[in-house]
């Protein structure tokens, strides 16, 4: 059969888009990761479909580009954000369901704005921070984030204790002297570097304000495939109404044989 596809990236984060709302696709590990070949498929990150929901606009189901379900992404869902505004399935201002709950999006010309689940608790170990925002987070901050073996650096960290087969997303992040961040992040499921992590990003932000190293918390951050910001509200160290901001655009359209 035909596939109908779609090709968004946001700061460079990049996605194959499907218009499930029929509940066509036949999923599968093996497909999914196939089509997020950067070799013999369509090339991603990761695989998202827009499915129907009885209680929002539309339902998002994420797949990482080892082809399994993962937890939520955060450039993913400012993508589906605009996919959908693309559809003409939400106006500019939107919910829609994820595996991490609801969330808003709301489409605001070339900024799309997602607000992410509420930070309830961060972990501030010695040499590191570790937080959910949607997907499991380990923080370290560095002088020189550019020289880091993020691959192999990442890799380690990620299959290690206290993670192992569960793993973590990590990031290595720069605090600049106008108290803007440079992030350079290691996905798991994508088991390596990638331009931008959206969940990544909310809780380098997140980090930052927590270890006093930034003075705001409308936080600019740098990533290798683009500029994003956080903000939120702190309310006895809990984190909500948490934004995240940015670039979503898309590539291409498409069709491939399955």
């Amino acid at each position: 059969m035909k596939l109908k596809f779609y090709k968004y990236q946001g700061a460079g984060n990049d996605f194959v888009m499907i218009d499930d709302r029929e509940k066509t696709f036949p999923i599968s590990t093996e497909l999914i990761n196939r089509l997020c070949d950067r070799n013999f498929g369509i090339g991603a990150d990761g695989l998202i479909l827009l499915q129907n929901d009885d209680h929002s606009d539309f339902k998002m189901v994420y797949f990482n580009s080892d082809g399994n379900e993962s937890t939520m992404c955060g450039n993913g869902g400012r993508c589906i954000i605009r996919f959908a505004n693309d559809l003409n399935v939400a106006n500019d201002k939107m919910t829609f369901n994820a595996i991490d709950g609801l969330h808003h999006g709301v489409v605001d010309h070339d900024v799309i704005r997602i607000q992410m689940i509420d930070v309830n608790e961060v972990e501030d170990h010695d040499g590191y921070l570790f937080m959910n925002t949607g997907s499991p987070h380990h923080v370290e901050f560095v002088n020189n984030v550019k020289d880091i073996n993020v691959y192999k650096k990442g890799k380690s960290i990620r299959n290690g204790a206290p993670y192992f087969e569960q793993g973590s997303n990590v990031n290595f992040v720069e605090v600049m002297p106008d108290h803007s961040l440079r992030i350079r992040t290691y996905e798991r499921g994508v088991e390596d570097e990638t331009l931008a992590c959206g969940t990544g990003i909310t809780a380098a932000a997140i980090a930052a304000y927590v270890k006093n190293l930034v003075d705001k918390n409308d936080i600019k951050v740098k990533a290798m495939g683009g500029d994003l910001s956080v903000n939120f509200e702190e309310n006895n160290h809990n984190f909500v109404n948490v934004w995240l901001n940015g670039p979503a655009v898309k590539v291409f359209e498409g069709e491939i044989e399955i």
